[in-house]
C-alpha cells in the first residue's frame, strides 16, 4: 500500500494502550475514511478497527516490563506502507490531517518539533525538556513521526535501535543524571543528531504539531488535566475550556479514552 497510519501500542500492566489505539483507529476512519490504519502491538488480537493488526516482527523486546519504548525501532520493518505515519496511541484527532502528505511525502523522514497548549499556541515552555538543552539536541517529538522505505529511515530506526540497547553507553557521554531513564523522544533526538537535524526533521511545517496536554506546558497545578478543565465532546467537536481544539490532541490521561469512546 502506498501510505497509511501505524499506531504502536503495547499493553502495560498500568495502561491498555490497545484500548487507546483502537479509538484513535475509528477516530482516522471517521475523519478520514480512505485512510489505511494498522496497529503494531505484541499479542495476537480480533479487531475490526484495523486494516492490519501487525506483531511486533522481532518480538517484545521487554516482556514483562512497564513501559515498551524499546521496541519502538521496530516500526520501519513492522509498516506495511510505503510511506508511513506513526502515532502514538494516547491521541485524538479533532481534524483532518490527510493534507500532510502532500508534504511530507517529498522527503525521507520527518520527525515533529512542534508542540501546543490547550489554547492552540506553540509552547515554549522548557520544563520536560533539560535533556534537550543541556545536550544541545534537536527538540523532537516522537509522538508524530512521518518516514517512507528508504536507506536514510532504515538508518535513522537503527540507530534509534543502537540507542535503546545501549543506553548506559550513550548516557555516560551525555550530560544528564547518572540514572537518565531513556525515552523515545530522546533516543529519537540522538539519532535526528546524528543524521542531522536538516534530514530528519521540518520545523518551519508547524502545521504538523499537536496539543500536548501535560501540566506545565497548560499551566495547571496538576498533571490530570481532566480535573481543572471544562472539556466538552461532541461528535464533531472537541473543547476545552470553550476552545476548540484543531489540531492533534495528545491526552496524556491515559484514561480520557474512556470520554472519547461515548462520543466517536
Amino acid at each position: 500500500m502506498d501510505k497509511g497510519y501505524l499506531i504502536v501500542a503495547n499493553n502495560t500492566a498500568k495502561t491498555n494502550y490497545v484500548e487507546c489505539a483502537e479509538l484513535l483507529a475509528k477516530n482516522i476512519k471517521a475523519i478520514m475514511p480512505d485512510s489505511h490504519v494498522s496497529v503494531l502491538t505484541d499479542r495476537p488480537m480480533n479487531s475490526k478497527n484495523f486494516d492490519k493488526i501487525i506483531l511486533l516482527p522481532y518480538g517484545d523486546q521487554d516482556v514483562g516490563g512497564d513501559w515498551k519504548l524499546i521496541n519502538d525501532w521496530q516500526v520501519y520493518d513492522a509498516s506495511p506502507y510505503e510511506h508511513t505515519i506513526k502515532i502514538e496511541a494516547d491521541v485524538y484527532l479533532p481534524n483532518s490531517i490527510d493534507f500532510w502528505w502532500g508534504i511530507l511525502k517529498k522527503r525521507d523522514l520527518v520527525v515533529c518539533t512542534t508542540i501546543r497548549n490547550f489554547k492552540q499556541e506553540i509552547s515554549k515552555v522548557r520544563f520536560y525538556r533539560n535533556f534537550i538543552d543541556e545536550n544541545n539536541l534537536p527538540d523532537v517529538y516522537n509522538s508524530f513521526t512521518y518516514f517512507k522505505k528508504s536507506d536514510l529511515s532504515r538508518e535513522f530506526f537503527m540507530i534509534v535501535r543502537d540507542v535503546f540497547e545501549n543506553w548506559e553507553d550513550y548516557r555516560s557521554q551525555l550530560k544528564c543524571p547518572v540514572n537518565e531513564k531513556v525515552t523515545t523522544d530522546w533516543v529519537y533526538a540522538i539519532a535526528c543528531l546524528i543524521l542531522g537535524s536538516e534530514k530528519t526533521t521540518l520545523p518551519e511545517f508547524t502545521s504538523m504539531s499537536m496539543i500536548h496536554m501535560k501540566q506545565f506546558i497548560n499551566n495547571l497545578p496538576t498533571e490530570n488535566w481532566t480535573d481543572k478543565l471544562v472539556y466538552e465532546i461532541n461528535h464533531d467537536v472537541l473543547r476545552v475550556n470553550t476552545i476548540p481544539q484543531m489540531y492533534p490532541f495528545h491526552y496524556h490521561v491515559k484514561t480520557f479514552h474512556h470520554k472519547l469512546n461515548e462520543k466517536i
